[in-house]
């Protein structure tokens, strides 16, 4: 199941993240020399009329697309490349900047189709935020929430459902949150440690996460329409994005263990799992790892899609690129950099196996 998960999810993924890439670039006249689902050996591939090399690689951790005139996948310029009108550096700035981006933006694209689908089919979830259960010794219960009592805003930011709560307060455990609740007719700011508790999945994966101790009724179901269900699926990808820095920072700032990082191993077991449960299980962690590969690849990281936007960038602001000497040996750190990031989170992953008692 891990195999197959991991294939199934992160394949479709990837073509869908390159094809961004080369539909844009063939839009804009730019001629590619290679498209590649995953790295490394070919294993198969053929070579289509416009010259394109289409092929599957042997290592599944990704893909690229190659454009005509660069030196490699990085989409470092080849100063020994004839020019040619259909080379990706031949391309105005703007154009470039849109190839590269296409990328990351159709992994945008299909993870809220994915959740404006599952908007649309099982509508939005109505609760309100009313303090209904409050759990004894608590973290609500020791700040002095009560029964009753409104949430209206954490930390300022405001609360509509009483699901946002959790989402609001499950990124930080054991830091304080500035509860204001509506209490009859008088208005009070509450501080509130949020407490740190693991919890276990099914299938025995621990996590790390706040929770306040307090309860809601049972919510109701608002049936939506298309439109709408578009514009809560860009809020709710707007709120995972929002946890994925809130935990890479939390993680730099030693506020949570590099442990909870996770690599090709744990995608792979993750999927599996999210298979063995069901399509609707699957397709949505789909959306959760797609969203996370957008946000990833838009890392200013030499070698990434941001690497490259922020060549573009201070190419807009000088008026000019980059000499190609000082573009490959800020390309090749970043591979570099990339690479050990890959080695660090698989050899988290590994030690993370039942084998060795994690």
């Amino acid at each position: 199941m891990y195999i197959v998960g991991f294939l199934a999810m992160l394949a479709p993924l990837v073509v869908l993240h390159e094809l961004g890439h080369y539909l844009v670039g063939r839009w804009f006249g730019v001629g590619a020399d290679a498209f590649s689902v995953g790295f490394g050996k070919e294993i198969a591939g053929y070579t289509d009329r416009r010259g394109t090399r289409w092929k599957l690689s042997m290592l599944p951790f990704g893909g690229y697309v190659q454009f005509r005139g660069d030196m490699n996948p990085a989409s470092v310029p080849d100063p020994d490349a004839p020019a040619g009108a259909d080379h990706f550096q031949s391309a105005a700035l703007w154009k470039r900047a849109l190839i590269v981006a296409a990328g990351p933006i159709i992994n945008f694209l299909v993870a809220i189709a994915i959740l404006a689908s599952f908007n649309v089919i099982y509508g939005k979830a109505m609760t309100p935020p009313v303090v209904e259960v409050v759990v004894e010794d608590g973290a609500a219960a020791s700040a002095g929430l009560q029964l009753g009592d409104r949430v209206i805003a954490i930390d300022g930011r405001p609360v509509e459902d009483f699901a946002e709560i959790g989402g609001m307060v499950a990124p930080y455990p054991d830091e304080r949150m500035d509860f204001r609740v509506l209490r009859g007719d008088e208005t009070m700011t509450l501080p509130v440690t949020v407490a740190r508790l693991e919890e276990v999945d099914r299938f025995g994966n621990t996590f790390q996460v706040g929770r306040i101790g307090i309860g809601s009724g049972a919510p109701t179901y608002r049936p939506v329409g298309v439109v709408e269900a578009t514009g809560l699926a860009f809020v709710q990808t707007g709120q995972i994005v929002d946890m994925m820095v809130t935990g890479i920072w939390q993680i730099i700032s030693g506020r949570r263990s590099v442990e909870e990082l996770g690599g090709p191993i744990t995608i792979a077991k993750f999927s599996g799992e999210q298979l063995s449960l069901g399509f609707s299980q699957f397709v949505w962690f789909a959306a959760l790892i797609s969203i996370n590969l957008a946000f990833i690849n838009l890392l200013p990281i030499p070698a990434l899609d941001g690497g490259h936007l922020a060549f573009y960038a201070v190419e807009a602001i000088r008026r000019r690129p980059a000499s190609p000497r000082s573009q490959e040996l800020a390309f090749r750190a970043g591979i570099a950099v990339v690479l050990a990031m890959m080695v660090f989170v698989t050899l988290i992953d590994i030690a993370k196996l039942p084998i060795f008692g994690s």
